[in-house]
């Protein structure tokens, strides 16, 4: 990012940063709601009228059956993540995440003292976990396993019977399942599935945002869904760390939950059409790649040229302008791979993806 910020012209295929503006309803509802003085701190767990709408949302379409003392808003979901760790785990216990996966899954581990295990997702499996790779890192000091689906980076969309594998485990091992459904909205094969639609005995902590459905990734608003025992101590950890989200983003959110869904279902049969774009133009050049199922991200080879991924992206916009992003960036096993990124309009990906294919055939025939 920051060599693609010293060129005049670059084609971003690299940010996961939703290529519209948010609908004009959100925007308008912000308005009114700074004219109306909603401009001060809100209850840590975030404001009541959105919690019910959250609550509302939750029950209606991802048929999980909570109650209102389960839900809270989180300044972005970044936080809500942070907080299900710190409720669950330790310093010294062990989170297992995947790979590749979101790096923010690591870097927190990290920073909260806890030990990463990642375990792997392979193209061949559809970038979806297998229990039997899972189950042998489980130890002692095991104390979650982090899942995403739709997932960044790969797009794999996980079915229904690999979400009762992993909830299975779980209860098998006395774990939790901290399910990061970012995406959930923008599924373009297949379903999204909540794990705390079938969770058993209340061991899901299920995380939502409004950045990536709603194009509102600057407005940081986001909330998470957890069993009756953790809610409480996650709540608790709000105050310390953020106090509350933004009253006003709280306000804007209320209005996307509330407000016509078309802008949703416009923004993804956009990405689904950006997608095809994408996987027609490789296929062309012969790549090998994981269709993506869900999300707006591609995971595509780019081993053949000799080079690392790091160094091939840092090349590629140098010598192109076209901004991908190193798979060494998602965990160890995506090292042969870069993601790209299908939010820009059709022609900014377009005209990179023509650069990016150029690049590669280069480096191929040196």
């Amino acid at each position: 990012m920051d060599l693609a910020a010293h060129r005049d012209e670059v084609f971003h295929l690299e940010l996961g940063e939703p290529g519209f503006p948010t609908p004009q309803h959100i925007q308008e509802a912000a308005t009114r709601a700074m004219k109306e003085g909603f401009t001060k701190y809100t209850p840590n767990a975030g404001l009541l009228s959105l919690r019910k709408s959250i609550l509302r949302k939750v029950r209606e379409d991802n048929r999980i059956d909570a109650q209102l003392e389960q839900i809270a808003v989180t300044p972005g979901s970044v936080f809500a993540l942070a907080s299900a760790l710190m409720a669950v785990a330790e310093p010294g216990d062990e989170v297992l995440i995947p790979d590749p996966g979101w790096p923010n899954y690591n870097m927190q581990a990290i920073v909260l003292g806890f030990r990463p295990v990642f375990y792997p997702l392979r193209q061949e499996s559809g970038f979806r976990p297998m229990v039997e790779e899972i189950e042998p890192l489980l130890g002692s000091r095991t104390r979650a396993i982090v899942i995403n689906t739709p997932s960044n980076p790969t797009g794999a969309v996980y079915p229904e019977e690999t979400i009762e594998e992993l909830l299975d485990l779980a209860v098998r091992h006395d774990i939790f399942l901290i399910s990061d459904e970012t995406y959930e909205k923008i599924v373009f094969d297949g379903s999204h599935s909540s794990p705390a639609t079938l969770d058993p005995d209340g061991r899901v902590i299920a995380i939502y945002g409004f950045s990536k459905t709603y194009a509102m990734t600057g407005w940081r608003v986001a909330y998470y869904v957890a069993p009756r025992e953790i809610a409480p101590q996650m709540n608790k950890l709000i105050e310390p760390f953020v106090s509350c989200a933004s009253s006003v983003s709280q306000k804007a959110a209320e209005a996307a939950l509330s407000g016509s869904q078309a802008c949703v279902t416009e923004m993804v049969q956009a990405y689904r059409q950006r997608r095809d774009l994408v996987v027609d133009m490789l296929r062309a050049e012969g790549f090998e790649f994981f269709k993506p199922e869900g999300a707006f991200y591609l995971m595509v080879r780019i081993d053949k040229t000799g080079m690392d991924s790091y160094s091939f992206a840092k090349e590629v916009v140098q010598n192109t302008g076209a901004a991908v992003a190193p798979g060494t960036t998602f965990g160890p096993s995506a090292g042969p791979y870069v993601r790209l990124s299908f939010c820009a309009k059709s022609e900014e990906i377009e005209e990179g993806l023509k650069r990016f294919c150029r690049f590669y055939r280069e480096k191929c025939r040196l």
